[in-house]
């Protein structure tokens, strides 16, 4: 049998990227999916943002696994539509077992150049958008009685400091805490709550030009070849970067009964990038 059979998980940043893959690997366990992403460009972001036709892809991408989704377009700094949307996901497919907190946006910038909008809007979005989405979420779970699982997308930014990131890390380095806290709130549940610590993923979010001027400063333009060369310095396994199904498959370990004892974890995929 599947691992997820007759279970239901909402996912935030489902459009692509890892929430797609998080997405597609959980409906290939048996699990239908509440699906969330946003359709506009965010601002402050340096590269293109989801669009619907993304979230469309999605769906029609967990629809050819015989599986139901119900996705919807949502700002996770919106806690109405978030609610929502969840809320209309489970009147639908009937229960709520799993959270993935998993949107984010990547704004590189220096601690002291960078203006207030770009670190407002990252901590908007990065952590105060994981609350909302476990505020508008995790109460389905509660109600149901069966327990579940909540995963935070934290990063290995969390642990190892890169410069011109501190906006980033600090907001996924809150998101530690809050997880650990909420393990605590919610064990009498049987809920479970980890946050899963990524290095580099082979991701839109990663692959774009901002980044590629965050590792290489030394170069005015460089290649995402220049990126590489100075990304299997950061991780310890010699690879540049990892690939969206290795974080979702470690997704998978933690929400199923693999993992059925496994909560307040910082869970690290990082290619040896921590050491």
């Amino acid at each position: 049998m599947a691992r997820l059979e007759g279970k239901v998980a909402f996912i935030t940043g489902a459009a692509r990227g890892q929430g797609r893959s998080h997405a597609v690997r959980l409906a290939q366990e048996g699990a239908d999916i509440i699906a969330v992403d946003v359709s506009r460009q965010v601002e402050t972001v340096p590269y293109p943002t989801a669009t619907a036709e993304d979230l469309a892809e999605t769906v029609r991408q967990v629809e050819a696994l015989d599986r139901r989704i119900i996705a919807t377009e949502a700002d996770i700094r919106d806690l109405g539509a978030l609610t929502a949307a969840v809320d209309a996901g489970v009147a639908e497919l009937g229960r709520l077992d799993i959270v993935l907190a998993n949107a984010g946006i990547s704004t590189p910038a220096s601690s002291l150049e960078m203006d207030e909008e770009t670190w407002q809007t990252m901590i908007d979005i990065n952590l105060t958008g994981q609350w909302k989405t476990i505020k508008a979420a995790v109460p389905h779970i509660i109600a149901g009685g069966r327990g579940g699982s909540v995963v935070i997308t934290s990063s290995l930014a969390a642990i190892y400091a890169n410069p011109g990131t501190a906006h980033y890390g600090a907001a996924k380095a809150g998101l530690v805490m809050m997880a650990k806290i909420l393990a605590k709130e919610l064990a009498p549940q049987s809920i479970r709550v980890n946050t899963i610590h990524p290095t580099t993923v082979n991701t839109g979010m990663i692959l774009n030009d901002a980044t590629y001027r965050l590792f290489r400063p030394d170069l005015e333009n460089p290649t995402r070849a220049d990126f590489e060369e100075a990304a299997r310095t950061l991780n310890k396994l010699p690879i540049p970067a990892v690939e969206v199904e290795d974080i979702s498959n470690a997704v998978l370990y933690l929400v199923s009964d693999d993992g059925r004892y496994v909560t307040g974890t910082t869970h690290v995929v990082d290619a040896g990038g921590q050491l």
